[in-house]
């Protein structure tokens, strides 16, 4: 199977399977899913959506987030991963969002990471869910699932796996595709153990072609 035909089979699988997927943090505006996308480094969405619930009671509003003093936001936020740092980041973004880009989210993503706790994945998210535009955040999900599948080779980072992926999946693609592949990590291509029996692309993925006695 060439790569070509590898992609078209698992995009056709996730359109027909999966065709409205989307983002599982909670979130109402732009501000909202940046706060929720920084704290989600490193911790799952279902603990970033508990945090998020006190959080924006506290501060609905970047405005309100760029008040508030770094000790009272790890207050809120303290049961995620890094809180110290993460309390540190949002304090910094709500500051220069409401000082540099009149309290808007911007779209581009070379804007995007010029905010504390703003990198490259971060900033493809809010571009990608936000205002629908083609770019693929990698992840860890992402990056082992697209490896796995066969979607990428010998990448060695995530720019490496996101230049792969952006060359093969159609461009009106790629923002749905960005959750295609961290949702089928997140509960079917697990990091330790893939559940291969129940994976409806397992047919056209590499890992099971090598691995599929063991697994059955």
């Amino acid at each position: 199977m060439t790569k070509k035909e590898r992609y078209k089979r698992v995009i056709d699988y996730f359109i027909e399977n999966n065709p409205f997927a989307e983002t599982e943090l909670e979130y109402k505006d732009p501000y909202q899913l940046l706060v929720a996308v920084i704290l989600s480094a490193q911790c799952t969405d279902k603990r970033v959506n508990v945090i998020t619930q006190d959080l924006f009671r506290q501060y609905p509003d970047v405005e309100s987030l760029s008040r508030a003093e770094v000790v009272d936001i790890f207050e809120f936020i303290k049961s995620c991963s890094y809180p110290n740092n993460k309390a540190k980041h949002l304090s910094g973004m709500a500051k220069m969002l409401v000082a540099d880009f009149d309290s808007i989210v911007p779209e581009d993503i070379t804007e995007l990471q010029k905010l504390p706790g703003v990198g490259r994945k971060t900033a493809n998210v809010i571009a990608s869910v936000v205002f629908n535009k083609p770019a693929m955040a990698v992840d860890t999900h992402v990056f082992r699932v697209s490896a796995r599948i066969g979607l990428t080779t010998n990448s060695k980072s995530p720019l490496e796996t996101e230049k792969q992926l952006v060359k093969f999946i159609p461009e009106e693609l790629i923002s749905l595709a960005h959750h295609w592949l961290i949702l089928h990590g997140r509960y079917v291509c697990l990091a330790r153990s893939p559940k291969c029996k129940e994976c409806g692309i397992k047919e056209y993925c590499k890992y099971y072609s090598k691995n599929h006695v063991k697994t059955d």
